[in-house]
């Protein structure tokens, strides 16, 4: 597999998110869009699409990652309900989601993916709470 200086963020992944930071593996970022709180860990490998691909070390990091991440995201938010994913139909490149989720939420019971519902944050929204987010991180 390739090493992270070979890493380029795919464009969309770019345009709907806000940087948090990066951990070991992965470039940690959050979803521009405020019905959920939302963390997308992107293993910093050119060419990743599939997690049994990685190489064994990178899947063992990527799940403690995703771990911590989850974590943090119960500690902050007291969601209901964790959904973590990658999906990447859209996306090609390797990419796992973290949302919080609870009931009531704008798409609750149904997945996120999809679902139609978009809210922007308020000015400086995203980017306070990314840097909420990368201190909770340890980042």
């Amino acid at each position: 597999m390739t090493s992270a200086a070979d890493f380029v963020l795919h464009p969309r992944l770019a345009a709907d998110t806000v940087a948090v930071g990066d951990l070991p593996l992965s470039r940690v970022l959050l979803s521009r869009n405020a019905c959920w709180p939302w963390l997308i860990l992107v293993p910093r490998r050119a060419g990743a699409v599939e997690i049994h691909r990685l190489e064994t070390a990178d899947q063992v990091q990527l799940m403690a990652e995703i771990t911590l991440a989850s974590r943090v995201m119960e500690a902050a938010f007291s969601p209901d309900k964790l959904n973590v994913a990658a999906i990447g139909n859209l996306v090609p490149q390797l990419h796992v989601h973290v949302v919080a989720r609870t009931r009531g939420d704008a798409a609750w019971p149904g997945p996120v993916w999809g679902s139609g519902f978009e809210q922007a944050y308020g000015p400086d929204g995203a980017e306070a709470l990314a840097l909420r987010l990368a201190a909770d991180l340890g980042l």
